[in-house]
């Protein structure tokens, strides 16, 4: 019989994707204003990649949906916004990031208000109002603490994303040793 050879190339591959996320997360970890303006780098790069993609496509691809204008203002607005934050990276890291920071902002408020409007009006229903008013409060307050620091918000945002690298990074690593010992 012809014994069967194992590749350890999955187990090689799942631990090197570990130690990458591990240490992408360590970045942002310990240079969150780095790690976003590498972020908001790479997004603009895309940017201009799906817009130049989805053009060729258009014209010559065949990728035609119906709404060929549509496409083409889709499609050069992803390339014009990609190319004014690859001019200027770190002008437009503050504005994506600021901009993303507002809408959660704006989100978190119109929650906890709707929390606690819902909570008054249908207090009958509750045995206990204060659980559901104090997350109302507390999304009210962590929406303001966005509007009012959202750099610093933006900041922290990425740290914890860094924390969830890191943490992911170790399930990787268990992953990879459990293929390796099973010879894959």
């Amino acid at each position: 019989m012809a014994e069967k050879k194992s590749s350890r190339f999955p187990s090689i591959l799942t631990g090197l994707r570990g130690l990458l996320m591990l240490i992408a997360g360590l970045y942002a970890l310990i240079f969150p204003g780095a790690a976003l303006l590498v972020l908001t780098t790479v997004a603009a790069a895309l940017f201009v990649i799906d817009g130049v993609l989805g053009l060729w496509a258009i014209t010559f691809g065949g990728g035609k949906t119906g709404n060929f204008w549509f496409d083409v203002v889709r499609n050069a607005l992803a390339i014009l916004v990609g190319v004014l934050i690859l001019i200027s990276p770190l002008l437009g890291t503050l504005i994506t990031a600021t901009f993303l920071v507002y809408i959660v902002a704006i989100q978190a408020i119109f929650v906890g208000v709707m929390e606690i409007v819902v909570i008054f009006r249908e207090r009958a229903l509750y045995a206990k109002i204060w659980p559901v008013l104090l997350s109302g409060i507390l999304y009210v307050l962590f929406g303001l603490l966005l509007i009012f620091w959202p750099l610093a918000a933006a900041a922290a945002l990425v740290m914890v994303g860094g924390v969830l690298m890191i943490v992911f990074s170790f399930g990787l690593f268990g992953l990879a040793w459990r293929l390796w010992q099973a010879g894959h």
